[in-house]
């Protein structure tokens, strides 16, 4: 082999082979290096889990609907607190028009509806899922309870007006002795304008109040059967009708109420039923409306 065969050799042959590595050398590098970037950046990085991990901001709507939750949610949460406050003052000062059962009733209610909106308020302030779930489960009860008791006082209208007349008698015999049960029948006798069950003649069966009784009391009906009880005056008289258990029929007319607070009573229930039941109504729709906000809070979250 000669000198020029030896530099072709060396030179020219083994040139296009080395230049082609050359060629492809940065080409297969850089592309498995972006590759590997690529990769890394998306999964391994901590920007790529950054990325990942931060959660869509809600929308103007989704804003909307969290401080209208908690707007409507803090609202009941001071009804509650104001009911569970009466309530207990109820209970401690005694006096009240239901006596300690009821006002019991009344703290418990406003308790339980101070519960269910507390969980709402800090549901929707802070994006709980589990209080947005506990409040919407206690409305969806209370809601039900709501109907299925109007359901039920519908369906046991009868019985309940014998309750009542019954609660109403026992209320007339017990009148002097409890001074609840007293301020009771003059509020319902002097709203109503009316006086005894049926008629005035009721109160006959009081053992105050009847002829045979001793005292300045008998053959006499509560001043709050009277007509005019401040007798044209500025205080109220409680001898307004002092004996008119001993007068007919039309000469007690001109001093007190004849008719029965039953039958009074029962009209005003007929006269305000549509206005019971629309009440109802709304409030179901009211609940039903915070029900539907802690839903779509709930959704919301889920979707980010």
């Amino acid at each position: 082999m000669g000198m020029r065969g030896l530099g072709c050799w060396v030179s020219g042959c083994s040139l296009p082979v080395q230049a082609s590595r050359l060629v492809e050398l940065p080409f297969s590098s850089s592309s498995s290096f972006s590759s590997s970037e690529d990769d890394d950046g998306d999964e391994g990085s901590p920007a790529g889990a950054a990325c990942r991990q931060l959660p869509s901001r809600p929308g103007a709507a989704g804003r909307c609907v969290k401080y209208l939750a908690f707007a409507w949610n803090l609202l009941f949460l001071l009804l509650g607190l104001l009911a569970l406050a009466a309530g207990l003052g109820g209970l401690l000062a005694g006096g009240w028009p239901g006596g300690e059962r009821g006002a019991a009733a009344l703290a418990l209610a406003g308790l339980g509806a101070g519960a269910v909106s507390l969980a709402g308020c800090l549901g929707a302030l802070r994006a709980s899922r589990g209080l947005l779930r506990c409040f919407a489960g206690a409305a969806l009860a209370l809601a039900g309870l709501a109907v299925l008791g109007g359901l039920l006082l519908y369906a046991a209208r009868r019985r309940l007006r014998d309750a009542l007349r019954d609660a109403l008698l026992l209320c007339l015999l017990r009148y002097p002795r409890e001074p609840d049960l007293r301020s009771l029948v003059d509020e319902v006798q002097r709203g109503l304008r009316c006086c005894g069950l049926g008629s005035y003649r009721d109160w006959e069966s009081n053992p105050y109040f009847n002829c045979s009784a001793p005292g300045a009391e008998a053959c006499s009906v509560p001043a709050s059967c009277c007509l005019d009880p401040l007798r044209n005056g500025s205080v109220a008289s409680t001898q307004c009708a002092a004996g008119v258990l001993r007068l007919g029929e039309a000469a007690a007319g001109s001093i007190v109420h004849l008719g029965g607070c039953v039958a009074q009573l029962g009209a005003w229930l007929r006269g305000q039923a549509g206005a019971i039941a629309a009440g109802a109504a709304v409030l179901v729709l009211v609940e039903a409306a915070g029900v539907l906000m802690a839903l779509k809070m709930l959704r919301d979250m889920a979707r980010e």
